[in-house]
């Protein structure tokens, strides 16, 4: 009869804590989805500087593109500002997010396409992001966009 006890006990334990496991794996989707909802809305005004600081500043923050791999908050910052000069060429940002998934308490794997909507005529791709909880805030620590 103890042991039953003991069995019914653990598994009620046991779910819960699967519960709660989802839980917290759907907020952190959620503030990583509002982390991508307000690059949206800074690009949209055209400031860089503001949709930068999303991302990591790290020298370790990995940006893969077109023109190869480029490591650092730095570089990958004079990048944006680089191919993307004024507002005119920034143009409208929309994600389209194809999957997310939580990798653990701190990560959060994201695969989408972009797309920019612009007067120099429209491009777009896709992305896939790794997004860690770095002192209780989501930041892009790897970019991989083509």
């Amino acid at each position: 009869m103890k042991l039953r006890l003991l069995v019914q006990f653990l598994t009620i334990g046991c779910l819960l804590l699967g519960i709660n496991a989802f839980a917290q794996s759907k907020k952190s989707q959620r503030e990583v989805l509002k982390v991508l909802s307000a690059h949206e809305k800074e690009w949209k005004e055209g400031s860089i500087e503001a949709f930068m600081e999303g991302y990591w500043h790290s020298d370790s923050l990995t940006f893969v593109g077109k023109s190869g791999v480029k490591k650092g908050w730095t570089t990958t910052y004079e990048g944006y500002k680089k191919g993307y000069p004024d507002k005119a060429t920034m143009g409208k940002l929309t994600f389209d997010i194809l999957k997310i998934e939580t990798l653990g308490s701190k990560s959060v794997f994201v695969i989408g396409k972009w797309r920019l909507v612009r007067t120099a005529g429209d491009v777009g791709g896709c992305f896939s992001l790794v997004f860690r909880r770095i002192k209780g805030e989501w930041y892009i620590i790897s970019d991989h966009t083509s």
